[in-house]
């Protein structure tokens, strides 16, 4: 029996009754639920850095807004399916004063969190032309959108890109897209799980081949506003939030609430799609639906079909959080930033102790330290990391689940570790480094 912080056995035998084929490609949930029977049988508190969600209260002018809008009986009325008049221009605000982007609010549509927008977006956007089948993910990303896909039965691509940062880009779109069977481009930026950010040089190219090969992006911008590099919240003045939407017209923008907001809870977030492609024509979405309409056959084809309408009272919740941020009455950048400041202090924590960054550069900048990071130990793969960490009482989630091509590596994500937790954190950190010697 070994002596490590969580105590061996117990550990051992947890993750033979899990089932689990290989621990170091189990889901995020996969991971919690094993976690969650650890801790319940051993009474230890473990560092949980597997599961991407808010560390913070929510948002208090959502809440009190949710609160008001129950009170005058909204739960009892069917929103509309587009979403409500006055989140509509709020988004369509917020759009403008945060990112420098114009779209008309009949475009911004309320969806149940950004994961049944893109869930939406795929199912629609495969149906705009019979020739075209196929969704490329710029890698690494949320592992849940290619489950997505799996589901639905349609096919994806992707590619790591790390080996293709700044003007390398152009020549691998060129070389994926010019097959012809790409319907749309999907990534996330800040980055989930990697952090990086992509430069303006790289939504240029993004862009520019979007408009080239007529092929929709999908930014995912769950971390709106969280590069904490730049001060990005001052409404209507740069720096603003960068945005593929600067260089094409065939785009759509997946904005939560989760993170920035931290109102994950009421699972709303916004779709926003801009102007030209919400009102362009498709005659193969005939197919499928009752008219070749673009935004029509989004919303009251698809949207419709998987809810009818975003809970009502999340909507007036968000429409009062845009507003306030819309009129600088709300700071929502400075009520996040504490996840870059630990993330800061924990990545020290790691490398003092042997562990490496493994996604660390923006090209040629420092990555930002923001709600995720990623590391790796010398000698170890990021499955048996992974295993061997779970020992430690520290939980996360390989990159090989991501999509990334660095198989060493782990993503852990800053939000639901407390500060009191650091010197435990240290202590096992210290431990691991002390069984796992790196040979010079």
């Amino acid at each position: 029996m070994r002596n490590t912080p969580i105590n061996y056995e117990i550990v051992k035998r947890k993750i033979e009754e899990s089932k689990l084929t290989n621990v170091g490609k189990a889901s995020i949930r996969e991971i919690k639920k094993l976690v969650d029977e650890i801790e319940k049988e051993t009474g230890e508190r473990y560092i949980r850095m597997e599961m991407g969600i808010p560390g913070l209260p929510p948002a208090k002018v959502g809440v009190e807004a949710e609160i008001a809008a129950l009170k005058r009986g909204v739960a009892a009325i069917y929103p509309d399916i587009q979403g409500i008049p006055e989140l509509k221009e709020e988004a369509s605000r917020f759009v403008k004063l945060f990112l420098n982007v114009d779209v008309d609010p009949e475009g911004c549509v309320p969806t149940v969190g950004s994961m049944q927008g893109s869930f939406a977006a795929f199912v629609t956007i495969n149906r705009m032309y019979k020739e075209k089948d196929t969704v490329l993910f710029i890698d690494p990303g949320f592992p849940v959108h290619k489950q997505q896909l799996n589901v639905l039965g349609h096919k994806w691509e992707s590619f790591d890109v790390y080996d293709y940062r700044g003007g390398k880009l152009r020549g691998k779109l060129e070389e994926v897209l010019k097959k012809g069977n790409i319907t749309a481009i999907l990534y996330s930026n800040p980055n989930n799980p990697s952090w990086i950010c992509f430069t303006e040089e790289e939504l240029k190219i993004i862009g520019e081949m979007a408009n080239k090969y007529n092929v929709i992006v999908l930014e995912d911008l769950a971390y709106v506003a969280m590069d904490f590099r730049k001060d990005l919240y001052t409404p209507g003045k740069p720096p603003y939030q960068a945005t593929v939407a600067h260089y094409t017209d065939n785009y759509i923008l997946f904005i939560s609430s989760s993170k920035a907001f931290s109102y994950a809870g009421q699972r709303i977030g916004m779709m926003i799609i801009s102007d030209a492609l919400y009102h362009k024509t498709y005659p193969d979405l005939k197919r499928f639906y009752d008219t070749d309409r673009f935004g029509y056959s989004m919303i009251f084809g698809t949207v419709y079909a998987l809810s009818a309408g975003v809970t009502h009272s999340a909507q007036h919740a968000l429409a009062a959080m845009y507003k306030a941020a819309n009129d600088g009455e709300f700071n929502f950048v400075e009520e996040v930033k504490d996840y870059g400041e630990k993330a800061k202090i924990m990545k020290k924590l790691f490398t003092d102790n042997g562990f490496y960054i493994v996604y660390d550069k923006d090209v040629d900048e420092p990555i930002a330290d923001g709600f995720y990071f990623t590391f790796a130990y010398p000698g170890l793969t990021g499955e048996e990391l992974l295993k061997e960490l779970l020992f430690y009482g520290i939980s996360a989630i390989t990159l090989a689940i991501t999509g990334s091509s660095r198989t060493e590596g782990i993503r852990a994500c800053v939000s639901l570790v407390q500060r009191n937790q650091f010197p435990d954190l240290e202590y096992r950190l210290k431990k691991f480094h002390e069984d796992h010697p790196v040979n010079a």
